[in-house]
């Protein structure tokens, strides 16, 4: 009979990874010292592995999130007790309420709660289900500061209870490369949601493109096409006649993000709010100049290397965009600040952060 005093829940491991697919690809190797069992429907040969249902992500729509929220407190409780279990660990705010099961959790942002979508089940989610699971937590681990705060005054949850362990960069992938292009471009990276302020994004690139010479200059939007938010950005950039400026590349493997950023003039960032924010810390690895927010947890990740702008002025990130492109010496002065902030930025620290609070709780 399988047995295992620590749990680990992949249930919300995507096949096609983002943000905290990204986190789950580089935390679990870390955690092999506490001889964890991974509930997962993925094979993991360092692991002990306990199959479970495949389908129940957000990649199944909300028929996955419902499916996966409805084994979490039915079926989750029962492994954990059949295989003796004295802790869970969620890599995301999910666990079974209401039962004898001790667990730490990890929350990655509050974005929907400071942003909430009208009718989005993600509100209600993050009103009524993931604060009492703080609640319930043994303890709760934050990607930021910010989103650590977020917790205090949104939930009212002790900060004692919350540990912030910030994220990282796989260094074998994001270093600079030597990119041989004929293009010159900008570059975001993440989703289309309406928080990630792509129309102002878009807006302040027709400002840049009106005001400089650089007409040969692109923008290239690299995530999942979104049919709740691509449609209203594809029209924007019709109405403003951007359509051979602005490129939308849909998802783009892990692997080939490297080349990509280190081919850019510089990353533009410019989110309404962040949990961490990956894609600023890759893009100062490669050592490609950014230009991002200056709220929530992006000046944790950025420090002194990027520009920093109020994402709420459109004018602020189109003058970022046209000093960058012009001032040679200052994208060197980026580049060799982001590079030296990247390493400051580790998964071994990450991971053994990590480690050391879960062992306390085992």
């Amino acid at each position: 009979m399988l047995t295992s005093n620590f749990l680990v829940n992949l249930s919300v491991d995507f096949d096609k990874p983002t943000g905290i697919g990204t986190y789950l690809k580089n935390i679990i190797p870390h955690l092999c010292s506490l001889n964890p069992t991974l509930l997962s429907n993925k094979i993991y040969s360092e692991f002990k592995r306990y199959s479970i249902p495949r389908g129940m992500t957000s990649e199944n729509g909300k028929k996955g999130h419902f499916k996966r929220l409805f084994w979490t407190q039915y079926e989750l409780p029962k492994i954990y007790k059949q295989i003796s279990s004295q802790l869970l660990f969620s890599p995301v705010p999910e666990a079974p309420l209401c039962q004898k099961v001790s667990f730490v959790t990890t929350v990655h942002d509050l974005i929907p709660v400071r942003f909430p979508g009208r009718f989005s089940p993600l509100s209600f989610y993050y009103q009524y289900y993931v604060p009492q699971v703080c609640r319930q937590a043994q303890h709760i681990l934050t990607v930021s500061q910010s989103t650590a705060d977020d917790l205090v005054t949104t939930y009212g949850i002790s900060s004692q209870k919350i540990t912030p362990i910030l994220l990282a960069y796989d260094s074998k992938y994001f270093q600079p490369m030597a990119v041989k292009s004929t293009e010159f471009y900008f570059l975001y990276i993440g989703r289309h949601d309406s928080h990630k302020n792509l129309k102002r994004l878009i807006d302040a690139f027709y400002q840049f493109q009106k005001n400089t010479a650089y007409k040969d200059v692109q923008l290239k939007l690299v995530g999942p096409i979104d049919q709740r938010y691509t449609p209203q950005l594809k029209q924007q950039i019709q109405e403003l006649d951007l359509e051979g400026s602005v490129k939308f590349l849909n998802y783009t493997p892990y692997s080939a993000l490297p080349k990509i950023i280190s081919g850019a003039i510089a990353l533009v960032f410019p989110s309404l709010w962040e949990g961490f924010g990956l894609p600023v810390l890759e893009a100062m690895a490669c050592g490609t100049p950014v230009i991002t927010s200056n709220l929530s947890s992006l000046p944790e990740v950025a420090g002194d290397a990027a520009i920093l702008v109020n994402p709420y002025h459109t004018d602020e990130i189109a003058d970022a965009m046209q000093v960058i492109i012009k001032d040679s010496s200052l994208r060197q002065n980026l580049v060799d600040k982001g590079l030296a902030r990247a390493k400051l930025f580790s998964w071994e620290k990450t991971g053994q952060a990590t480690v050391e609070i879960l062992e306390h709780f085992l």
